[in-house]
């Protein structure tokens, strides 16, 4: 999933809402997924996600990234669906299995909101430099710039990573290593010992950007060193109501 969390750069309304309003975006949308019981309601959050990343230009990443959850999903619909046993039998199988009513509805439910929950931050930070959410956090919200450099640095390093173990699969690949063998668990035992030059490669960039951050006066940084700020326009209220909304549908 290399490049989900990468900034996609653009001029839509969802680039130019507040970082602290795509924030509270991501969190309530988050939230309505795991506060309401009804599947509607968590197939709507999709389709609300999937708007907002056709609107920031970003549909065809999102569908990517909806399809690779919708896999984990399904495996934890298969695994989940046979040990609710409460509800009226739908379905038998040898050896006492069966599927009940309210086993396919919970696991349905359960497969959803894993999709829904993965969706609003990814979309939110396609759309969003990691410096203005970083800027706004300090200015607004006074939070420590050391705690909001350590939260934007772990999500900016995760595409950096993902292309790295990308560039290590290749590597291997053009040595005759077959990582796309069907067996999964010979695929897990091939990948296992890329960790290790993944790791070593991690361990540079991270000691590379803290002499970086250093020489730059990290520890100077105080509310007042950044320079952009961030205003409320009527499109952010727009937005927390809209949110306003969703959470209100879910909860009731």
């Amino acid at each position: 999933m290399s490049g989900f969390l990468s900034y996609m750069r653009g001029d839509s309304i969802l680039h130019r809402l507040n970082p602290l309003t795509k924030l509270v975006m991501s969190v309530s949308l988050c939230a309505s997924c795991f506060i309401t019981n009804r599947h509607g309601v968590v197939a709507g959050i999709i389709a609300f996600n999937l708007l907002m990343a056709y609107s920031a230009g970003g549909l065809g990443r999102s569908l990517v990234m909806s399809a690779s959850f919708g896999k984990l999903a399904l495996v934890l619909f298969a695994l989940q669906v046979f040990f609710v046993r409460d509800g009226n039998v739908i379905l038998s199988l040898p050896l006492n299995i069966y599927v009940t009513d309210r086993g396919a509805l919970f696991s349905s439910l359960f497969a959803l909101r894993l999709v829904a929950a993965a969706m609003p931050l990814a979309v939110v930070l396609s759309a969003t430099r990691m410096s203005d959410i970083s800027n706004a956090l300090v200015r607004y919200l006074n939070m420590p710039y050391k705690y909001t450099f350590v939260l934007t640095t772990a999500m900016r390093f995760i595409p950096i990573f993902s292309e790295e173990m990308a560039g290590i699969v290749e590597a291997q690949t053009a040595r005759g290593v077959e990582f796309d063998t069907k067996n999964f668990f010979k695929k897990i035992r091939l990948l296992l010992p890329l960790c290790v030059p993944l790791l070593i490669s991690s361990v540079r960039k991270i000691e590379g950007s803290a002499i970086s951050a250093e020489l730059r006066g990290f520890n100077l940084r105080t509310r007042e060193s950044g320079y952009k700020t961030y205003g409320f326009a009527p499109r952010d209220a727009a937005m927390l109501v809209c949110c306003a909304v969703i959470a209100l549908a879910a909860k009731i």
